[in-house]
């Protein structure tokens, strides 16, 4: 039986400075809500972007990386706390998903149905890691999700890894292989793209594995500012070929400058500024319906930079996907504001 729970939205997280209640002096930690518990369908309100947590070590024990990644979703809350609103939006937390002990597949099973359920109300979802292994949680809510059936979702995943390792059990390395075998075995297309791979960090296996399995690649090397339009490119080809976006983010994609608060903590990265118009073009692009940002570990992020910068992240996606007007792929893919120049 497993010991998994789900704990309510801590509002001491949800707390910073507060200048006023108008529009114009908005803060995140302002408009954060619970969740209803009973949401299903589309919402009446909208639009708003739901919070999960997944605070779950196990997955990173299991794949022998540095532990402490169950404390990463409190601490994502507290780095998007005071950070500005610029639109009408709300912000429902729905807790946090809650593997006290070794039982990771309880939890990301739990965590599944909690997903699916978010989904179902029609607006964009982040979930907020835990190690790579919550991405095995999202996977298990969008194929239950009654709003993505029959859909064609393609995964988008920054990360200095594949994470397709083949092994006797579950762990943070494994994810999307496992969602490329459940994909074969239910008849679905599996649409893997990943950005950022450190080629040292990879074994031959790996590379071989990305290659039987179709995956579209960048190396780290191939992710920088300099190659940006060539980035952009793949994350067009993408856009264009599926109807939703599953994005999935490891914050060891980064630079260990930028992130040394995370399990594996990048030799090299690919800067943010990368990351940042990646981010605004899958969000613009209509089709973002899912997220993760994982393997923050708190306890080793020096001065909170690898939290601040996830944060960033993730209220550049929340803003960008909630607009009402989506972006297309077109004009100069410089061009990351989604502004047209005439």
């Amino acid at each position: 039986m497993t010991t998994t729970r789900i704990t309510p939205p801590n509002p001491e997280v949800w707390s910073g400075r507060t200048d006023g209640d108008t529009p114009e002096h908005l803060r995140w930690h302002q408009r954060v809500r619970p969740a209803r518990s009973d949401q299903g369908g589309a919402s009446a309100e909208a639009p708003a972007v739901e919070l999960i947590g997944f605070s779950c070590d196990e997955g990173v024990r299991r794949n022998k990386g540095r532990v402490g990644a169950s404390e990463g979703p409190d601490a994502l809350r507290a780095a998007l706390a005071p950070l500005a609103l610029h639109a009408d939006v709300g912000i429902h937390d729905a807790g946090t998903v809650v593997v006290p002990d070794r039982d990771l597949e309880g939890g990301q099973d739990t965590l599944g149905n909690e997903v699916a359920k978010l989904l179902d109300t029609g607006n964009p979802v982040v979930v907020l890691g835990g190690g790579h292994d919550t991405a095995w949680g999202s996977y298990l809510g969008r194929i239950r999700s009654d709003r993505l059936r029959g859909q064609r979702v393609g995964v988008l995943n920054l990360d200095a890894h594949f994470d397709l390792r083949q092994a006797d059990e579950p762990s943070s390395g494994t994810p999307f292989l496992q969602m490329a075998q459940a994909d074969q075995a239910a008849g679905r297309e599996f649409d893997y793209t990943v950005l950022g791979i450190s080629e040292p960090n990879n074994t031959g296996i790996l590379f071989r594995t990305a290659e039987e399995l179709g995956v579209e690649f960048l190396t780290d090397e191939q992710c920088q500012p300099r190659h940006l339009d060539a980035v952009l490119e793949v994350v067009d080809r993408l856009v264009e070929r599926v109807d939703a976006i599953h994005l999935s983010i490891d914050l060891d994609v980064l630079p260990a400058s930028v992130a040394p608060g995370v399990s594996a903590p990048a030799g090299y990265g690919v800067p943010v500024e990368t990351i940042q118009a990646v981010c605004h073009r899958v969000a613009r692009s209509g089709k973002l319906v899912l997220v993760d940002v994982v393997e923050l570990l708190p306890r080793l992020d020096v001065d909170g930079r690898t939290a601040r910068t996830a944060a960033r992240l993730i209220t550049t996606l929340a803003h960008d996907v909630l607009s009402t007007t989506p972006t297309p792929p077109t004009g100069r893919a410089g061009n990351t504001t989604g502004e047209r120049h005439e």
